[in-house]
């Protein structure tokens, strides 16, 4: 069985997933507008980007800045739209006013996605209590995955929660994969890989020219080369 770590890279549109693939990415999270942390992006965009690579695609399922919900209809309606157009793999996660997770928002879209792979993201970084909030989410079909940096300051931050997360993989809600982004930097690697985890995730990272610009394919081979290394 290959050891081989996964390296997920955010992509905002066709551009972005063609130079992540070339690079060495195994994945793309297709998001739009950074500025608010990344949202859902246009069914155009998802079909330019499906249409253009062959790597999997994690689409986000968020429509406002923050870690609430929102309309959850809408909700439902862009993951029903999607899954139309081929989408097979998401990213979702919301918090309630008391920072638990939002259950009644996240039972309805999970209905909705009928199995499919899915993420719950950082919104685990700014929970009132992450070993309870793993332990809610532990039953719901199709979670695979938990994007964290172990602490709402970035990784350096929550490297001690990252090991100490990675060490509790046998126990009940600790079986998803841990996905390490926020502030990740090439340096934090060893740590990490030593740990066991062996799935990271970078956005800014990749673009060698901030966020106005393009994925960056050797940006990308970089940390593939490091991760392979």
């Amino acid at each position: 069985m290959s050891n081989r770590a996964l390296l997920e890279v955010i992509a905002l549109d066709a551009e972005d997933a063609v130079a992540a693939q070339a690079g060495g990415a195994d994945r793309l999270e297709l998001v739009t507008d950074m500025a608010a942390d990344g949202l859902t992006p246009p069914l155009a965009t998802f079909e330019e980007i499906r249409d253009a690579v062959r790597i999997p695609l994690r689409v986000m399922l968020r429509i406002a800045d923050g870690f609430a919900a929102g309309d959850i209809d809408v909700l439902v309606e862009k993951a029903r739209a999607l899954r139309a157009a081929g989408a097979e793999e998401f990213v979702l996660g919301f918090l309630d006013q008391d920072g638990h997770a939002d259950l009644v928002a996240v039972e309805r879209i999970v209905a909705e996605l009928n199995g499919c792979p899915w993420t719950f993201h950082r919104a685990i970084d700014r929970a009132t209590d992450r070993d309870v909030l793993r332990k809610h989410l532990a039953d719901l079909p199709g979670l695979d995955t938990f994007l964290t940096a172990g602490s709402p300051d970035g990784v350096d931050a929550g490297m001690e929660t990252l090991l100490d997360e990675a060490a509790r993989a046998e126990l009940p809600g600790y079986e998803p994969r841990i996905m390490v982004g926020g502030g990740l930097r090439l340096d934090h690697l060893p740590r990490l890989r030593a740990a066991g985890i062996e799935a990271f995730h970078i956005g800014g990272a990749a673009r060698p020219n901030g966020w106005s610009g393009p994925v960056d394919a050797a940006a990308v081979r970089e940390w593939r080369m490091v991760l392979d290394s």
